[in-house]
């Protein structure tokens, strides 16, 4: 079936149980002909219901014609709300939210809202004690204003006050999401990589069934537009870009090129290329651009790496309350973005040349940048299991990552969840909240071997959550999906059927350095060694050629760093990834300083 929404139900506040986003009432009035969905949305949200009737009655008594009046009654109604209009491809212009609520207050709300509507002026509603929290508010989520209640007569306190955040808002109004049309299969692999694509790189799009209406209809608009007609089945999947552009089966650079994204980096010289866009990546672009490096990433897929396919990080510094991988990498995204960074996206790095202090970074299609240092942070791949059938169903219920794209399908399924570190626990937590059930399948003999503490006792304690230890995935069986698999116990060899549709596997870290072979030192697991770990009785290793030992995140080629998880020894967490790239941009001002 194809994507859609359902109609709002008529204004009123919506029950604390089920949000919804409502209609202005008949009779007010919906602007010169404007439909209500075209009007910009008024968010209030406030735990006290007669405060939140009364703001929004005066909101809708003067601003009622041009905008749409939503109210709700806490701070996770109030974020549904806002899931909902962000999948109708409706703008925010103000979210004003009450700052003492329980649950969640109003600057945590604010803080998660603007990762949906970046754009949308935010005010703070306070008592005279909290104005504090409110200042310190503006550093926190960069609040544009706070009121203090009560701000009667709104004549005097409250209308003047949104009027001059309308007005800013307006001056910089985002245009209409234009979506991109996919028309694909369910257990088509190729279609399922798409919408990955197309998911992790931020790229608004809608997913059509081939044997839906909809997407019959798109195929054959899509067919007449290329002036042929497709064969039965027709190829897949066929993209519709945003201006009416038709793609049939593209690969990842042809797609991300009509979408948008950028492919091809501006110029062959940089002062520093980054190699990867998982947080290391990311953390050592911002750094390094921010600090005045002329900087390139690039990016093989879509930055945010393995973390950025989470669905919750809760022990990252700053986020008490946890935030989506996705949210964490695309808020680190714009920040390099913003300091000058260039991202270059679905183009591999293939090579490294190393001609004395030149250093020159081959990419796939041959083109090539030379910088004067590099930074390693292409990070892990997740290893692929073994076994009958495994490889043939990629994509077709077998899925590695993946978890955000495919979650929504999982509803009232049961769901197998394989590995034993924190992405699989997050993950089973994650596909817990719709699945019928979850079963966690672990080759190790405890959780705690390799799951933080927090995350295993919130796994024990979900109750559709099972744990099965000892254990491992050896075959898959289905024939265009998967249909069921074979779990075997470690210990005793023995065989057990189990039925499922979805697989999401997390298994261990393939390191992505096979193109470094013969270039930099690389440990017995293909890991890059750096720093002291290079030393050999004190001394560097084998031509190295300078009279001072490699930095500490120096690999065995001077002006080459690694960052991250891709470099041997290292943490296999965000924070420390974070960290190791900004420690490196340091260390790459330090070796150019000695140059």
């Amino acid at each position: 079936m194809s994507t859609s929404i359902a109609s709002p139900p008529l204004d009123g506040a919506p029950p604390r149980s089920a949000p919804t986003v409502p209609q202005q009432p008949a009779g007010s009035g919906t602007g010169a002909g404007r439909s209500d969905r075209a009007r910009p949305v008024l968010l209030t949200v406030d735990d006290d219901p007669g405060v939140s009737r009364a703001v929004a009655r005066d909101l809708r008594r003067r601003y009622g014609e041009t905008y749409r009046v939503v109210r709700a009654e806490s701070g996770e109604q109030a974020l549904d709300v806002l899931h909902e209009v962000k999948l109708r491809g409706e703008t925010v212009a103000v979210l004003v939210a009450d700052h003492r609520m329980p649950g969640m207050s109003g600057i945590e709300f604010l803080e998660q809202a603007m990762d949906l509507f970046p754009a949308a002026r935010r005010i703070l509603l306070t008592a005279y004690a909290d104005t504090d929290a409110a200042i310190q508010a503006v550093n926190v989520v960069d609040l544009d204003h706070y009121l203090l209640k009560p701000w009667d007569p709104p004549e005097e306190k409250l209308y003047p006050v949104l009027d001059a955040q309308l007005e800013a808002w307006s001056r910089r109004a985002p245009q209409p999401v234009a979506e991109t049309k996919v028309v694909g299969h369910r257990w088509h692999a190729r279609s399922s990589e798409v919408r990955e694509l197309l998911a992790r790189n931020a790229v608004p799009y809608r997913w059509y069934a081939v044997d839906s209406p909809e997407g019959d209809r798109l195929l054959t608009a899509a067919a007449g537009r290329l002036g042929t007609t497709f064969a039965d089945p027709p190829p897949l999947p066929v993209v519709v870009t945003p201006d009416g552009g038709v793609l049939v089966a593209p690969d990842d650079s042809e797609l991300a090129e009509r979408v948008g994204l950028v492919t091809r980096p501006s110029s062959d010289f940089y002062d520093l290329v980054v190699v990867g866009g998982g947080p290391a990546g990311l953390s050592a672009a911002l750094y390094g651009a921010s600090e005045g490096l002329r900087t390139a990433l690039v990016e093989r897929t879509a930055t945010g790496g393995q973390a950025g396919q989470s669905s919750r990080i809760e022990n990252y510094l700053g986020f008490p309350d946890g935030v989506s991988g996705s949210q964490l990498t695309e808020r680190a995204r714009r920040q390099a973005l913003k300091f000058g960074a260039e991202l270059v996206t679905t183009r591999e790095v293939v090579g490294l040349d190393v001609e004395g202090s030149a250093h020159t970074v081959r990419l796939s299609g041959g083109q090539s940048l030379d910088a004067q240092t590099v930074i390693l942070a292409s990070g892990v791949s997740y290893r692929m299991l073994g076994g009958p059938g495994l490889a043939r169903l990629v994509g077709r219920g077998v899925y590695y990552g993946s978890v955000l794209t495919e979650a929504p399908s999982c509803a009232g399924e049961r769901v197998l969840v394989v590995g034993g570190a924190n992405s699989a626990g997050q993950a089973a937590v994650f596909l817990a909240r719709d699945a019928a059930r979850v079963t966690l399948v672990v080759r190790a003999a405890s959780l705690e071997q390799g799951m933080s503490s927090y995350l295993v006792d919130q796994v024990r304690a979900h109750p559709r959550i099972d744990v099965r230890l000892g254990a491992e995935v050896v075959e898959a069986n289905g024939d265009d999906h998967l249909e069921g698999v074979v779990l075997q116990d470690v210990s005793t060899g023995d065989r057990t059927p189990v039925e499922t549709g979805w697989l999401f596997v997390f298994i261990g870290a393939a390191p992505r350095t096979d193109w470094l072979d013969g270039v930099v030192v690389r440990d017995a697991h293909g890991f890059v060694v750096a720093g002291p770990d290079l030393l050999q009785d004190g001394a560097p290793p084998a031509g190295w050629g300078l009279d001072r030992p490699p930095y500490h995140l120096e690999t065995s080629v001077p002006g080459v760093f690694a960052a991250g998880d891709v470099r041997s020894e290292s943490a296999k967490r965000v924070a420390s990834a974070v960290g190791e790239g900004a420690m490196a941009v340091m260390l790459v001002h330090r070796y150019l300083d000695q140059r």
